[in-house]
């Protein structure tokens, strides 16, 4: 359940509650402080929104939520084969969670929140359906029918309603940079992943359920966890050095320093982009477990070799490079 927050102090972290509907939540998580948006990628812009939210739930002793949309409006509006996603549901959860948040309404997008008018959406899902205390939005912050709604809108039903509502500026990284899940999917697109983590303010990581593969890697001395994306973006083929969370529901049971490729494995063509992964330092059954891996650096494209002897020599020394890259890394 969702708890009250005394003003000073807050007990132990439980995991975060996700409500899919606003006409479920029950009495303990209402009265929530409210960061309201999509959050993809929960980057150092989106951290820096939930603090303030934070802290005026903290001081309110109220529970801190973060309201978003499932599936992304985006996805709604423009369906794409292709995903943009940086955090899916799940991982985007656990970053929540990690920040001390207690609810997430992770609303369903769908044709009925999207007719959706300004005034519907305050008075029925904002305030009959959550019961909030107070919002926390940017400054550009649109909401309701065709974006009808905006800053303006809401700051004058939340005097009507009796909730209050803080706009929060854009949050740049270095001088007039801002930081934007756009940028981010650009620079993991790019293989700059570790550009990615400085506005993201932790590594980019992929977490999958491990799929049985063709077991080559284990042929040629290096093991892999197979993972399929799902509905995550794809960054730049290659090769990275990384580093994996073995995860039990929500927790992180071991982690391990390792070396991944992803993409389609040019000797062998596969028809979905894959990502492998080989744990330095482990020798178990993965199949089932969900990982997560982050990228750290990117050290290579995918090549074709001339012999598979020469494809085991250059994965070898892809290992060594990896272990000497997160040595230096912290």
């Amino acid at each position: 359940m969702c708890w009250r927050r005394a003003a000073r102090s807050r007990p132990a972290r439980i995991k975060v509650r996700i409500f899919r509907h606003f006409d479920d939540v029950p009495a303990a998580c209402r009265g929530a402080v409210a960061a309201i948006g999509n959050f993809d990628g929960v980057h150092r812009g989106h951290r820096a929104l939930i603090a303030e939210a934070k802290a005026q739930a903290d001081a309110r002793g109220a529970p801190l939520a973060v309201l978003s949309f499932e599936p992304h409006p985006q996805e709604y509006f423009r369906p794409s084969p292709e995903s943009f996603r940086l955090t899916p549901l799940r991982t985007k959860a656990r970053l929540l969670a990690d920040l001390g948040v207690d609810a997430l309404f992770a609303l369903t997008f769908d044709g009925d929140m999207a007719r959706r008018s300004p005034d519907d959406f305050v008075q029925n899902v904002l305030v009959a359906g959550l019961g909030i205390s107070g919002v926390v939005v940017g400054h550009d912050f649109e909401f309701g029918q065709k974006r009808a709604g905006n800053l303006t809108t809401l700051s004058d039903m939340g005097k009507t309603e009796g909730f209050t509502v803080t706009a929060f500026d854009t949050v740049t990284a270095s001088g007039d940079e801002k930081i934007s899940s756009t940028l981010i999917r650009q620079l993991l697109r790019q293989a700059k992943p570790e550009e990615a983590a400085r506005l993201l303010g932790h590594a980019w990581a992929v977490e999958a359920r491990v799929e049985h593969g063709d077991a080559r890697g284990r042929k040629m001395g290096f093991p892999t966890a197979n993972m399929h994306l799902g509905h995550c973006l794809a960054p730049a083929f290659g090769v990275y050095a990384v580093r994996v969370a073995i995860l039990d529901g929500d927790r992180v049971v071991a982690r391990h320093d390792g070396v991944a490729n992803f993409g389609i494995r040019p000797m062998y063509q596969v028809q979905v982009p894959l990502l492998e992964t080989h744990l330095f330092d482990f020798d178990g059954d993965l199949y089932g477990k969900y990982l997560s891996v982050e990228l750290i650096r990117y050290i290579r494209p995918e090549a074709k070799f001339p012999s598979l002897d020469a494809l085991i020599a250059q994965i070898a020394a892809d290992a060594v490079k990896a272990r000497e890259i997160l040595k230096k890394t912290a």
